[in-house]
């Protein structure tokens, strides 16, 4: 705890001690000694394996269910619903416009009032836009659900990394990169539900509104096991940066007593470091003056604005190459490279779902590579010239089953990079800036997302020029991430 108190704190105690506390007089270890940090972070049931890993994974899971949903109802959706003057990829336009708000409302929002909140209610919100969706009569009606369940789920890629990250140990840290693997895990999920009804039915429509109703289903259930299975409190990270000093001393000595440690940290010792250079006003949030400082925060020198930048750019690129490939993925996969036939709707969603499953391994590759000599940085690049290398092989592909094994590699190379990134733009932003500066880029992502959808309407998506361009943008995230200024591996994020 000295570390993070030196670096937010103006002393006002010079000849204090320099940690600002007492040794603990009882024999058993101190609640706040680094070298037991581990131990006592993992107190709800080992972080790492446990709790907070699966209940901030669903929020990853959520966020790639709904974009999987729209790829596989949108196109029926937009059949059976719209007039002649609907727009044909306005499902898509509809769900990044709820995507970039929603990233920016809770990611200054979580700077501003805390973490908790966002943590408890995205996925409510979310479960609800969407079963309300599925019983859309119009497509105006769905445009608007499919945007205000987004704008739900639009905090999930900036909370639950951050959360994450706030409670781990710094030794476990690469754990957050992993978290990413319940990305492929939600894509599989709606893969496995389109097969099942997509296929079954007569009326397609009636079963893309079954499929509708049953992702929202689902993640109304994992949004009751979010405020049931663990009652969130706020992090002490944040709680140390928002000037909360008597909530910091109340949750550690609370721990403390829980597993029968003792506490050196009292609030007398913690105020005599010094006052919290406080982004925010008192009494007053979500005003811009906040948001304003927090936004300053990522911009305090040369290397951090430098980080900041390059992190925004990635997120941006990465906003127009990922939806190009998987959001329109359905259509892709149910073309058969030697014959030039479509292929039977079973078939399709079969080659979707074996293409969503494969990205899960490049989730848990990247966390394991991130712990080596490559660190994050080239973990990105190898993802990155791995899925640039696979778009241009597609060319050389001749039969289906070449198509589907193309395809699912390309998946598992996206990942390493994709879930490599989430989790190095949460370690790098300093914490009292982290969901703004994660929020901003995934909004920068979002408006890219809108961009893609117009590249594909109005260029040919039956043809591999998508692909190609999709290759030469992961050439360029290669060449970015190698300039990226911080390398966090074997380092404490703030």
């Amino acid at each position: 705890m000295s570390l993070p108190l030196k670096e937010h704190r103006v002393s006002t105690n010079p000849q204090g001690d320099s940690d600002g506390f007492d040794s603990s007089e009882s024999t058993g270890k101190d609640v706040l000694e680094f070298d037991i940090e581990s131990e006592v972070l993992a107190f709800k049931t080992h972080l790492v394996n446990n709790k907070l890993f699966f209940l901030n994974g669903f929020g990853y899971a959520v966020d790639s269910l709904l974009t999987m949903v729209q790829g596989v109802t949108g196109a029926q959706a937009f059949r059976e619903l719209a007039t002649a003057s609907s727009y044909v990829n306005a499902g898509v336009v509809a769900q990044n416009v709820g995507l970039l708000v929603g990233a920016l409302f809770w990611g200054f929002g979580a700077d501003i009032l805390g973490r908790r909140l966002a943590f408890n209610l995205t996925l409510w919100i979310t479960s609800v836009a969407m079963v309300i969706a599925g019983a859309a009569p119009n497509f105006p009606f769905l445009g608007a659900f499919l945007a205000l369940s987004t704008f739900g789920s639009g905090g999930n890629l900036i909370l639950d990394p951050t959360v994450l990250l706030e409670f781990l140990p710094g030794d476990k840290q690469w754990v957050v990169t992993a978290l990413a693997g319940w990305w492929g895990f939600g894509q599989s999920i709606t893969g496995f539900v389109a097969w099942g009804f997509m296929t079954a039915g007569t009326v397609p429509m009636v079963m893309a509104r079954y499929t509708m109703f049953t992702c929202g289903a689902l993640v109304f259930v994992l949004s009751i096991l979010r405020v049931t299975v663990i009652r969130l409190v706020e992090t002490p990270k944040f709680l140390l940066t928002a000037g909360r000093d008597a909530d910091l001393v109340k949750y550690y000595q609370d721990q403390a007593r829980k597993y029968n440690r003792p506490c050196s940290l009292t609030l007398e010792k913690l105020e005599s470091c010094g006052q919290i250079r406080l982004t925010q006003r008192e009494g007053k949030t979500f005003i811009l003056s906040d948001i304003k400082g927090h936004v300053e925060g990522l911009f305090v020198s040369r290397k951090i604005t430098l980080s900041t930048i390059l992190i925004w750019l990635s997120w941006a690129i990465t906003g127009l190459a990922y939806p190009l490939f998987y959001v329109f993925l359905p259509w892709g996969v149910s073309l058969n490279s030697s014959a030039g036939k479509a292929v039977s709707q079973f078939e399709t969603y079969r080659n979707l779902t074996l293409t969503t499953i494969s990205g899960i391994p490049g989730s848990l590759i990247a966390g394991y590579l991130v712990t080596t000599r490559l660190g994050r940085k080239y973990t990105m690049v190898i993802g990155a010239l791995a899925s640039m290398a696979l778009f241009f092989g597609i060319t050389g592909i001749k039969t289906d089953a070449q198509n589907v094994g193309i395809s699912c590699a390309i998946s598992c190379g996206i990942n390493i990079y994709y879930s490599t990134l989430y989790a190095y733009t949460a370690e790098v932003f300093p914490s009292a800036h982290r969901a703004t500066g994660s929020g901003i880029a995934v909004a920068f992502n979002r408006l890219m997302g809108i961009v893609s959808a117009f590249v594909a309407s109005s260029g040919n998506t039956a043809t591999a020029v998508p692909l190609y361009v999709c290759a030469a943008l992961f050439g360029g995230l290669a060449l970015i991430s190698a300039l990226f200024p911080f390398e966090p591996n074997g380092r404490r994020s703030s």
